[in-house]
């Protein structure tokens, strides 16, 4: 390695999805690995709408190890955070140790700058923690020169983040192993697999949750029966139908799979104690709005899910994509009806019926949705090689615009 490399910091961006649990992670059997009593199946969402942006900087003349979120200095002692250092290190050593030149032996003693952004609203139930620490993960092991198997210590970031270091449809087995070695995400079928499967994310508040997913999980592993059931009775044969079900893209399987899950999720969250209440009014609406479009079709169109927080995430086919979207639109009218509303992916125009409003027959409620962000299945994380993207200056620094 060249002398002035060690001069100038190295410095390396890369960007990681969000993802969609379709069979819901909920209750850790280990909470300082982080390992849950259950496992789950994820669809990554496109990164051209929901990303997490991470640059990572090494300089021997870097004092310590300092992050930035959003734009505002965090601490680093945080244990999650530590654990990924400290094991993307480790692994860095080993393969020096072993022999590998590729490994710069001095920079495995420099400390190391991140500055991370979400280009969406963090802790509102967009599963911010899961894009944040797989693009953690993957930004310091390209910094370190760490190669292979990184969903195990993404893991110990954030459960859900082992699920962001693959593309398309991903499940997180929960292995058996005391030290979690065998708890590792996998990939079920690449984002190219379902072409026509499309997302639209329905953002009814961009709040922070009054209870933070770590807080409730602990509650309910604790205090819920049904969580007990349902991660030994329920998930195992849930999770062999849905792989099946995305397999053969048949989306009426796969829909009322995915819907049963977050309502069975929920229920466990009421069957805490004291319960816990993540979906709101507006989310009650959008439910309602489902099984009723559904039913006057006749068929499965559109499926709903819910995570720790009220936002809906909509799956249906592409060709439902432009009634279903205006019809939201009728039953939540928008302050403006201007292109705001819609994020993402371009929607075509579509009318409704009367005799289709009058099926549904809900009051319509003002201004219960933000906005709705349309997207797809996406890859997993990737490098961003153009130099004028890095969130960090050449002396390791944030910009000033953060």
């Amino acid at each position: 390695m060249p002398e002035d490399r060690t001069e100038q910091p190295h410095i390396v961006t890369c960007t990681a999805p969000v993802n969609i649990a379709v069979i819901k992670y909920w209750g850790k059997r280990n909470e300082d690995l982080i390992l849950p009593i259950n496992s789950s199946l994820s669809v990554t969402l496109h990164q051209d709408q929901l990303k997490t942006t991470t640059t990572v900087a090494t300089s021997r003349s870097f004092q310590e190890d300092r992050i930035w979120l959003n734009g505002k200095e965090e601490d680093i002692t945080h244990p999650r955070l530590q654990s990924c250092l400290r094991e993307i290190r480790r692994l860095a050593r080993k393969r020096r140790n072993d022999g590998d030149s590729g490994v710069d032996s001095a920079s495995l003693s420099h400390k190391v700058h991140i500055c991370s952004v979400n280009n969406f609203p963090t802790a509102a139930g967009l599963a911010s923690s899961a894009a944040g620490f797989a693009c953690l993960v993957y930004s310091l092991a390209r910094v370190f020169g760490v190669e292979g198997e990184l969903s195990g210590i993404a893991r110990q970031g954030s459960g859900s983040a082992c699920r962001s270091m693959y593309g398309g449809f991903v499940q997180w087995i929960m292995g058996n192993k005391e030290d979690g070695k065998d708890s590792l995400a996998q990939q079920v079928e690449p984002e190219t697999h379902w072409p026509e499967l499309r997302i639209l994310v329905l953002v009814a508040s961009a709040e922070r949750k009054p209870v933070g997913s770590t807080s409730g999980m602990q509650t309910s592993v604790k205090t819920s029966c049904l969580l007990k059931h349902r991660a030994e009775s329920v998930v195992p044969g849930r999770m062999v139908e849905m792989t099946e079900a995305i397999r053969k893209k048949d989306f009426a399987a796969f829909a009322e799979l995915t819907m049963k899950d977050s309502n069975q999720f929920h229920a466990t969250c009421l069957d805490t104690y004291p319960p816990i209440f993540y979906l709101n009014h507006v989310s009650q609406q959008i439910i309602s709005l489902v099984h009723r479009y559904n039913k006057h079709y006749g068929e499965t169109r559109v499926a709903y899910t819910f995570d720790a927080g009220p936002n809906a995430v909509i799956f249906t086919l592409q060709q439902h994509v432009p009634e279903f979207v205006h019809m939201v639109q009728y039953f939540f009218p928008p302050e403006t009806n201007g292109a705001d509303f819609i994020k993402g992916l371009p929607v075509n125009c579509a009318s409704l019926s009367e005799e289709l409003k009058q099926g549904i027959g809900l009051e319509p409620m003002p201004k219960g949705i933000n906005y709705i962000i349309s997207t797809k299945a996406g890859p997993g994380p990737r490098a961003v090689e153009d130099p004028t993207q890095h969130l960090l200056l050449s002396d390791g620094f944030p910009k000033k615009t953060m």
